[in-house]
């Protein structure tokens, strides 16, 4: 890696010559832009506004503007006679835990690699010393012009810096949170949770642009001649409907998204705090038997059967009524009802 500094940190006493290089890249994919009809490239030139001459790089300095609009100019020699302590050096100021840099602080990420032999001894033990305490340093130094804080910390067996904003660059959030009043159940809380097991950790090695791969496969079947598919993103919805719905559908594609068993349609997901592992339901409570109905109703129906089979079916008498209700009529003492009912349930019984 190409260092983009050169300098030292300085630990109390103790001086570490070291060199900075950048510890993350960027892949995006750039453009230029072109004239359309002729494909000839578009420039941009610096221009006086008074003249509309173009200004070499040369003759181009830098002015502030004040609040009457009046243009003070400041030169690079300007800036570079003043006092910067932490033109060359890396001052650490004190150690806080990590725990106390707000991450709305972190910028741009460096390695600080030792410059020379003789650095490696204070270098490690600086390093030693960050990951025993399980502290990071916190840091001034001057980068492009302007000095910075920073943050050091251990990543592997190497000290890395963090660019971090000052804490009056940080703005407040004021008017970005919701108006008060609203309210979350716990239902939907309990929702959250059951959605936010089934998702589950989150792999970061495996999390690619996939922007950035459509964008290289059209550029690469233009360039081929190919066709281009036209696909198009479904639009997302301006607003959530049902909560508890849209939480309930988000816990099911969630689980056939890992392959889980997700249950039948119109089921209600079965919810767990956010401590324990979701279990795999099947049909709800209202589509399957209880386990101790089932059986009662078989022995119902057994027991049935066994009372109404064998048995010739009753004769009826001359007055049309059967011979087993006379019987039960002579032992009826008037509050049973009467036994033609009686034959009638039992006939239910035994059909069901």
């Amino acid at each position: 890696m190409r260092s983009i500094w050169n300098g030292s940190v300085s630990f109390g006493l103790v001086s570490i010559p070291v060199k900075l290089m950048n510890a993350t890249e960027n892949h995006a994919i750039s453009f230029r832009q072109i004239h359309l009809s002729d494909g000839g490239r578009i420039r941009y030139r610096k221009v006086c506004e008074l003249d509309e001459e173009e200004v070499p790089a040369s003759e181009t300095v830098k002015a502030y503007e004040d609040a009457d609009g009046r243009v003070i100019p400041v030169t690079d020699e300007d800036l570079a006679s003043l006092p910067l302590p932490t033109a060359k050096t890396i001052e650490i100021e004190g150690f806080v835990p990590a725990s106390a840099i707000d991450p709305l602080q972190l910028d741009s990420a460096y390695y600080l690699s030792a410059n020379g032999v003789p650095a490696a001894k204070p270098y490690a033990l600086l390093r030693e010393a960050l990951r025993r305490s399980g502290k990071v340093a916190v840091a001034k130094y001057a980068l492009r012009g302007r000095e910075r804080l920073g943050m050091l910390r251990v990543v592997d067996d190497v000290i890395a810096m963090h660019g971090l904003l000052w804490p009056d660059e940080i703005r407040t959030p004021e008017g970005v949170a919701p108006e008060s009043g609203v309210k979350v159940r716990d239902a939907e809380l309990d929702l959250a949770d059951a959605l936010m097991n089934t998702l589950g950790d989150a792999d970061l090695d495996t999390l690619h642009d996939e922007y950035r791969e459509a964008v290289e496969e059209l550029v690469a079947a233009k360039a081929a001649g190919e066709p281009v598919a036209q696909e198009r993103a479904e639009e997302p919805e301006g607003k959530v409907i049902d909560l508890m719905a849209a939480l309930e559908s988000s816990v099911r594609a969630a689980k056939e998204s890992h392959g889980e068993d997700s249950g039948k349609e119109g089921e209600v997901a079965e919810v767990h705090s956010i401590g324990s592992a979701p279990k795999r339901t099947g049909a709800s409570s209202k589509r399957a038997p209880s386990k101790k109905a089932a059986p009662r109703k078989a022995a119902a129906r057994k027991t049935a059967a066994k009372k109404t089979s064998g048995k010739p079916p009753a004769k009826k008498s001359a007055a049309g009524k059967p011979a087993a209700e006379k019987a039960t009529a002579k032992k009826d003492t008037g509050k049973k009802p009467p036994a033609r009912k009686q034959a009638k349930g039992a006939r239910k019984r035994t059909s069901a």
